[in-house]
């Protein structure tokens, strides 16, 4: 692919693209989330039409147009989806065929014995006739790839391939990977796991903002070079841009608000320890996919909770839904507002008085009057533009829509207050406010954990920051070691 370029009303989501992939190769697609990774592929595969560039297949000279998905196939590029997109009542067989029977009348024991030839070749351990949802997980995505490999698939572009699998399942995959390297396919590897990378890739390519920032062989690029080039921080540009403000006094003998011990939800976390003390802002780092959200979510109930005890003040409590958090004075400020926040079709005053109307319970409602009273304040307090305490939330901002749910979350006066990429797509002074908003609070004594994709935001909010790499905690850093290099240093393993 050469000097692609891709633009949406408003987003140039590629800005004069290279990418190179070799036959018989594991290549890794890296970037941050709005890098560009998912439009150059869906470029690559017919989703989209390219607005400039080229795109060449095995050396001709000649380019090729991809206009659809269909077209793509025929040219043998086969896209493997993070969301397996097989039908789950239906066999193996009729997965790997369907679509593509030629006629009207199916050849049933042909189909399954040349499944059960293919599966056999590729060492899946499946069975042609048995359902599809008898299948785990894995296997359905080997399955998937199967498919993908009958279609006389030259590249194969594996999407987030692992994102649900266990170590033994993602080795099984890897062994998949590399026996069709050997068969010559190339794979285009799109995932945020740093380990799997250097374990099964021959070659890395980076993009940020829509940019190529280059392409390297795995042995030319260390990990912790890898981590700067995808969060664009050179090394030698690094400072420590701590914020100052004042802190809580702790009081002595004062025991953390909150803590977790060996705590793991049905999200894939590995066990981890938390502590969080009155006062302080603290916060997960790391990589998207390396398990910050999943670890706040198990905190807060909104995953199943599998292990693990909590304390609030040093005695036990059992948290096993949001409810029984809320209860407890935790709030929880989404990643993904506009699916797990906002109610978009109700007005700005419903929005900020539901968490609270939860904890009084529906048979005590709000009167209109204390609504409007409440919502009034809040709409002040945090400087929200809306033209009245009635407008749908869904006509506002994103910027805007935030300070609601984080009105939401104040208004039940929490002792602990998760804040999952609260600036996320909003203006650069709405962000500011909810810094110094953060930095407030904890000074009167509140409780807070930020979370971040950037990096200098957590340095300016946060006090301790805890490192987490494929969804496990790999460090913790404060004081002098609170700063860019140390943090990419530990997402990185350590590699200096």
């Amino acid at each position: 692919m050469r000097n692609i370029h891709k633009s949406f009303p408003g987003v140039k989501a590629l800005s004069g693209v290279d990418f190179t992939l070799r036959k018989g190769e594991i290549h890794a697609l890296m970037g941050e989330n709005g890098a560009g990774k998912s439009t150059l592929i869906k470029v690559l595969t017919g989703v989209y039409t390219k607005d400039e560039g080229h795109i060449y297949l095995d050396g001709h000279e000649k380019e090729v147009q991809i206009r659809s998905p269909q077209e793509a196939q025929k040219l043998g590029i086969s896209p493997v989806y993070q969301e397996i997109t097989l039908c789950p009542n239906l066999s193996v067989a009729e997965n790997m065929y369907i679509g593509r029977t030629p006629g009207a009348v199916q050849n049933w024991r042909k189909m399954n014995k040349d499944a059960d030839k293919l599966l056999k070749s590729l060492d899946i351990p499946a069975k042609a006739a048995q359902q599809l949802s008898t299948c785990s997980l894995a296997v359905q995505q080997m399955i998937a790839i199967a498919r993908a490999v009958d279609t006389d698939c030259k590249v194969l572009i594996l999407d987030e391939p692992t994102s649900s699998l266990d170590e033994q399942e993602v080795e099984k995959l890897f062994k998949l990977m590399r026996d069709l390297r050997e068969r010559g396919v190339g794979i285009i590897f799109v995932t945020h796991f740093l380990d799997q990378v250097y374990e099964v890739c021959d070659r890395i390519t980076v993009m940020r903002d829509g940019c190529l920032v280059g392409e390297y062989e795995i042995k030319d690029l260390p990990r912790v070079q890898l981590v700067s080039k995808m969060l664009g921080k050179e090394l030698d540009d690094l400072s420590d841009i701590h914020g100052e403000y004042k802190s809580y006094e702790k009081k002595e003998g004062e025991l953390p608000v909150f803590e977790v011990e060996n705590l793991y939800s049905n999200a894939g976390i590995k066990p981890f320890n938390f502590h969080i003390d009155k006062g302080e802002v603290n916060g997960f780092t790391g990589l998207l996919g390396s398990g910050r959200s999943e670890c706040v979510r198990a905190i807060f109930g909104a995953d199943h909770v599998l292990g693990g005890t909590v304390k609030k003040n040093g005695k036990p409590v059992k948290i096993s839904k949001p409810i029984d958090a809320m209860r407890q004075g935790i709030g929880y400020l989404p990643e993904d507002r506009k699916r797990d926040g906002i109610v978009g079709d109700l007005s700005v005053r419903d929005n900020i008085i539901l968490a609270q109307q939860v904890l009084r319970g529906f048979l005590k409602p709000y009167s209109k009057a204390e609504a409007d009273k409440i919502a009034d304040e809040y709409i002040k307090l945090l400087n929200i533009k809306t033209a009245s305490a009635d407008t749908p939330i869904k006509s506002l901002s994103g910027g805007n829509q935030q300070k609601v749910i984080l009105a939401r979350w104040l208004l039940t006066h929490p002792e602990y207050l998760i804040l999952d990429e609260p600036t996320r797509g909003i203006d650069v002074g709405t962000k500011v406010d909810i810094q110094k908003l953060v930095l407030k609070l904890a000074s009167e004594g509140m409780s807070v954990t930020f979370i971040s994709s950037e990096m200098d935001e957590m340095l300016r909010t946060c006090s301790r920051l805890i490192v987490m790499r494929d969804r496990r905690v790999v460090g913790e850093l404060t004081g002098s070691d609170l700063n860019q290099t140390s943090i990419m240093s530990t997402i990185a393993g350590g590699d200096k």
